[in-house]
């Protein structure tokens, strides 16, 4: 089998099964049971998009996708699976890979702003309610009226303390800010602030084209580092949420070109909609199907079929379905669902068969040149060309220090923004008090001042009278009455 016919092979069933890049655009998904093979699917996937210069992001949740950066053919099942497939020894090949990760410690720093992720994606990271969600609109809003930057989390945590101290003034213009309200907002900056999000937000921000490089003529695969983000699940969805959104907003209008631009892979795919309003699922919604016309194919990996809403289940084109159990009611559901999602096979008893799968077997169907899904067909998962072992910590930060961009995201930079400039403005106006209690303070000394003069010219005027003929008189009347003298006869 030629280079060529390597580059988009995902599967063999009846026949080779290729992915085509015309239609790679329109999104896929992955689903099946824990230790089906969905992460091997993943890989695959990613490699035939890097061999056919199609740059790549996915998270690798358990950290076993790092070995994409060494050659392969080091699990005995591989070779065994190569075998069966008629590959030899050049099959297996490394692919060019860029480590990113949100707390700086397994690749380069991921940063935005807060300004960037917006009040609706932040009231979703901090779990807000609708109340409290208005309270931080309102304190974005307050801060792009008057022109302060939203960078960092001590940004966002001195903005909404500065619109509680202000509330009643503010209330006219932008409606009541309830301090309830702040106080469960700046509760959860801290619980963020504590889960690494103070390393997440601020400068300098991720640059969405540093994701979409090729090297030698194959895509860049973009990994981010996610074994420790998971432990803040909802900031790991919210995240990749806003780089879908980033990538939507930013990225020119495309149609079906003749590759996708870039290939986002989103692994526990059910984070996403966990919990979350309908008006956030709307605008998911929209955003995949959309962001197919900017050239971005968005590949979901779940466990379950449902974990997703139908109406972002209907928009996915490729479909890689591992085994599913049915040991609940759920577990049934899901295996319908799946089998209803598939284009039928007269040939395949699809509910059968999904709870029948070997271990990197699968139900695929693809898209074909005119956008129409292929019929089902049960088929074994290439084995994959990279390395399954990871890479070890030596070797991981090796492929660090060589990028292109080492260096560049490192060093954080904290420019003037929000806090400083209110720090500012606190500054001034206790400057301005101190200045006006001491203008006050000289008046009442000056004051003061005035009555002690007074009373010296008095006492003044009273001595020179003593000195005085009369005075000394009076004096001389006066201390007689006192002590009782009178005149003698």
């Amino acid at each position: 089998m030629s280079e060529r016919d390597l580059t988009w092979w995902l599967a063999r069933g009846e026949g080779d099964i290729d992915v085509l890049p015309g239609v790679a655009n329109r999104h896929g998904l992955i689903a099946g049971a824990t230790g089906t093979g969905k992460t091997v699917s993943l890989r695959v996937l990613a490699e035939a998009f890097s061999d056919g210069g199609v740059p790549v992001f996915l998270a690798d949740i358990k950290g076993d996708l790092t070995g994409l950066a060494q050659a392969g053919g080091d699990h005995p099942k591989v070779r065994e699976r190569a075998g069966q497939f008629g590959l030899g020894d050049d099959y297996y090949r490394s692919y060019p890979v860029t480590f990113w990760d949100l707390f700086g410690e397994a690749g380069h720093p991921v940063r935005t702003t807060v300004s960037e992720m917006g009040p609706q994606l932040f009231a979703r990271i901090l779990g807000l309610n609708e109340t409290q969600e208005g309270v931080l609109n309102v304190i974005f809003k307050v801060a792009d009226d008057q022109g302060l930057l939203l960078l960092d989390l001590k940004d966002l945590r001195a903005m909404a303390a500065f619109v509680a101290d202000q509330a009643n003034e503010l209330r006219t213009a932008y409606g009541n800010v309830s301090a309830a309200s702040v106080g469960a907002i700046q509760r959860g900056l801290l619980v963020l602030e504590e889960q690494g999000g103070d390393r997440f937000f601020g400068e300098p921000a991720l640059d969405l084209d540093d994701l979409m490089q090729t090297d030698g003529g194959r895509g860049v695969i973009n990994i981010l580092a996610a074994d420790k983000l998971m432990r803040s699940p909802r900031l790991y969805a919210t995240f990749l949420l806003w780089l879908l959104a980033e990538l939507f907003e930013r990225l020119p209008e495309v149609g079906d070109p003749p590759k996708p631009k870039l290939v986002f892979f989103f692994d526990e795919a059910h984070l996403l909609f966990d919990d979350a309003p309908k008006a956030l699922i709307d605008q998911i919604e929209q955003v995949v199907r959309l962001i197919r016309s900017k050239g971005v194919g968005v590949y979901f990996i779940t466990q379950n079929p449902i974990d997703l809403p139908d109406t972002v289940l209907g928009q996915l084109g490729l479909k890689v379905q591992h085994a599913l159990r049915a040991f609940t009611p759920r577990d049934q559901k899901a295996v319908k669902t799946a089998a209803e999602t598939f284009r039928a096979n007269p040939k395949l008893a699809v509910e059968t068969a999904i709870m029948d799968l070997g271990v990197g077997e699968a139900l695929v169907s693809v898209l074909d040149a005119k956008g129409v899904p292929s019929v089902v067909q049960r088929a074994w998962v290439r084995p994959p060309r990279s390395r399954l072992q990871p890479l070890s910590e030596a070797e991981r930060g090796a492929v660090v220090r060589s990028s292109l961009l080492a260096g560049h995201y490192e060093q954080a930079v904290d420019r003037e923004s929000a806090c400083e400039l209110l720090q500012e403005r606190a500054a001034r106006a206790q400057q301005q008090v101190e200045q006006a209690r001491a203008e006050q303070e000289a008046a009442r000394q000056e004051a003061r001042g005035g009555r002690e003069e007074i009373w010296e010219a008095a006492a003044k005027s009273a001595a020179r009278a003593i000195g005085s003929s009369l005075g000394r008189q009076l004096i001389r009347g006066a201390l007689g009455a006192l002590f009782g003298g009178g005149r003698r006869r």
